[in-house]
């Protein structure tokens, strides 16, 4: 077992603290995210609309909804076409 490691006997505990250390370096890292991480609402409706669509054209259809997940990916500042 390494030096590093706790043991159940260990007296060591997570303090306030430790607990609220942010993990992430500061600055313009810390800020940056991935387009899979936003916009979830949006592109399940998008999806949704577009596999579940009776219409003959589902992309007419789910214009709407297709517009509104652009609209919030542009807002994040991805570049959709």
């Amino acid at each position: 077992m390494s030096s590093t490691a706790l043991s159940p006997n260990s007296t060591a505990s997570p303090t306030a603290a430790n607990l609220s250390t942010d993990l992430k370096p500061p600055g313009q890292a810390a800020a940056a995210v991935k387009p899979c991480c936003v916009c979830k609402d949006e592109k399940t409706a998008r999806d949704e609309c577009m596999l579940f669509s009776n219409s003959d054209n589902p992309q007419e259809d789910c214009e709407s909804a297709v517009e509104k997940y652009r609209n919030c990916m542009r807002g994040f500042g991805f570049s959709v076409a």
